[in-house]
């Protein structure tokens, strides 16, 4: 296998009180953005805020700027993206995040397309989708997309539980826990928009922050059985840690550039998605060596029981 790096001797274990520390601060940020988010106080998408979007394109070139003065003044808090990726030129994307009832979205959509089509004379505005999406809607996809996360939380512990014991469960699903909540804390401090597409990465990252601790509890097991003396089960998990750096690394790498890749060339829609998953990759990664495994070394210094 090819290694980044040679053989590590890294005393990983002993710097978990560092580590938690920092995870601490992330849990509690990553908190504060769950609240927020839940009471629909951050930066959400029209799919969980409601409002009106639509999405079309002009014949002619068109500045951003010039389509946002022509449209503002009625639609104070509208968001335009000039999509440079589409396959027709002079596309774009427009929303209006305005919580309303259905009929009022309606007549507001109505509205925002004589707006652009009525100063834009002469320049014909094809629209290719519209939608409009209520305050119910919105509140019942916030809901479904939280039962989302924490029944994927649960599913979490039955496997590991299953696959190794309860406590490298309960450790698997806090460091998942952790990834997902510092991904949103991220997005909520720096007002990064909130949507379903976020939620889908967020659930993509915690089957890969999955992976990555389970190949490590593989290892771990595995140099159980060589380290058999009574207080070696701390050293047992250093060195499986240490053991598997260079494979979590080579697989961490790897899928950074794809995600890379897709955040540059994948157009203003993937953008935070693709941010999501490349931030959610590499505190994945951290989580594995400095939260997974060390809250199973604590545990199991209180409370003695080697895996099976």
């Amino acid at each position: 296998m090819f290694r980044i790096i040679g053989e590590t001797h890294i005393d990983f274990i002993g710097l978990r009180k560092i580590a938690f520390v920092l995870s601490s601060c992330l849990i509690i940020l990553g908190l504060i953005g769950f609240v927020m988010i839940s009471f629909g106080k951050a930066n959400l998408g029209i799919d969980f805020a409601g409002g009106i979007m639509i999405q079309g394109y002009f014949d002619k070139p068109v500045k951003i700027d010039d389509l946002r003065n022509a449209t503002v003044s009625e639609f104070p808090d509208i968001q335009i993206t000039h999509l440079t990726d589409f396959e027709k030129a002079n596309a774009f994307i427009v929303k209006v995040k305005q919580p309303q009832s259905e009929q009022e979205s309606k007549e507001k959509l109505a509205a925002l397309k004589s707006d652009i089509t009525g100063k834009f004379a002469g320049n014909a505005f094809t629209i290719v989708s519209e939608h409009v999406i209520g305050p119910a809607v919105g509140e019942t996809l916030r809901r479904d997309a939280r039962w989302a996360v924490l029944l994927s939380m649960f599913g979490i512990i039955i496997y590991i539980w299953i696959r190794f014991d309860f406590r490298s469960g309960i450790a698997a699903t806090i460091a998942t826990f952790h990834d997902v909540l510092a991904v949103l804390g991220i997005f909520f401090i720096f007002r990064l928009e909130f949507d379903s597409l976020i939620v889908t990465a967020l659930l993509t990252l915690a089957g890969y922050s999955l992976t990555d601790t389970v190949v490590v509890y593989d290892r771990i097991r595995e140099n159980l059985r060589k380290f058999r003396s009574k207080g070696e089960f701390a050293n047992a998990v250093n060195v499986s840690i240490n053991e598997m750096l260079s494979r979590t690394i080579n697989t961490s790498m790897t899928v950074l550039i794809v995600v890379g890749i897709l955040f540059v060339f994948g157009g203003e829609v993937l953008h935070n998605f693709a941010l999501a998953l490349f931030l959610g990759v590499i505190v994945g990664t951290y989580s594995s060596v400095f939260v997974a495994s060390p809250i199973v070394v604590e545990w199991e210094a209180r409370s003695p029981k080697r895996f099976k």
